[in-house]
């Protein structure tokens, strides 16, 4: 099935079904907007209803014919229903974006058991309940991509964000095994982003005692930008583009490969 799409852009996912998690804002949201410009029939997918609503009214405004998905992925129930639902509604899934995350730091010595655990339950447990049900529908049908957002701290650690840091390692050879596993009718790729601006830093305890030393939301961005030979942080549309790559036959011959969008942090 072809979607009807207003977008301009080059139509490299026309006639494709994508379920993006995490799509309420950020690189999740961002993504489902491209995918849509790029002729793909769009299922976002998050817990956040007000930011899923507003990505969905995008998406459909750019004739994406998808759906908004209330998605809880640390829930097998809720990945049966979510596919299942993308399925009856078009007949397969071409493409999984499991983006959904979120960050967190603590030293270890004050962090709980529970914390941990919540950390690996959203990063890791999501993205394995993620690849097994799509890669069942995939399988079924006529094959498909899997794109995993690991991180650039999956690669270079900080202290106090352990939880964080081994989540994101783990997520980065999880989508290696499944690569081999999954191959050759299911590519699986990775993307590992360095510093993004996206609404997630507002999360971190850390965030509006940064704004306040620095005077504003800008200059805060600035200075985590040092970090990083580029001088500046990403936008979540940066990430998109690899994603939307990866996704396409443009990438035909990749799988088991990772994509740093960090600036040169690791470097």
């Amino acid at each position: 099935m072809t979607p009807q799409t207003k977008g301009k852009d080059s139509g490299r996912l026309a006639g494709r079904t994508a379920l993006i998690t995490g799509a309420a804002s950020g690189i999740g949201r961002a993504t489902a907007i491209l995918f849509a410009r790029e002729g793909a029939r769009v299922f976002a997918a998050d817990l956040n209803d007000a930011g899923l609503d507003r990505t969905a009214a995008e998406t459909t405004r750019l004739g994406a014919m998808g759906d908004a998905l209330r998605l809880d992925v640390t829930r097998e129930r809720d990945w049966e229903e979510a596919v299942r639902r993308v399925l009856k509604a078009s007949g397969q899934l071409d493409v999984l974006v499991a983006n959904a995350g979120i960050s967190f730091a603590k030293p270890v010595v004050e962090m709980t058991a529970e914390e941990w655990r919540g950390v690996m339950a959203v990063n890791l447990d999501g993205v394995f309940l993620g690849a097994k049900h799509a890669a069942r529908a995939m399988q079924d049908g006529r094959g498909g991509n899997i794109v995993i957002v690991s991180s650039a701290s999956a690669i270079k650690v900080g202290a106090g964000a352990s939880a964080y840091c081994a989540s994101k390692a783990a997520v980065r050879w999880l989508a290696k095994c499944l690569a081999l596993e999954l191959g050759p009718a299911i590519r699986v790729n990775t993307v590992l982003p360095g510093g993004v601006k996206t609404p997630m830093w507002g999360t971190m305890d850390f965030w509006k005692a940064m704004i306040a030393q620095h005077g504003s939301e800008e200059k805060a961005w600035e200075f985590l930008g040092q970090s990083s030979p580029m001088k500046r942080m990403a936008a979540p549309e940066v990430v998109a583009e690899a994603i939307v790559y990866l996704a396409s036959d443009q990438a035909s011959f990749l799988t088991g490969t990772e994509i740093v969008i960090d600036g040169g942090y690791t470097a």
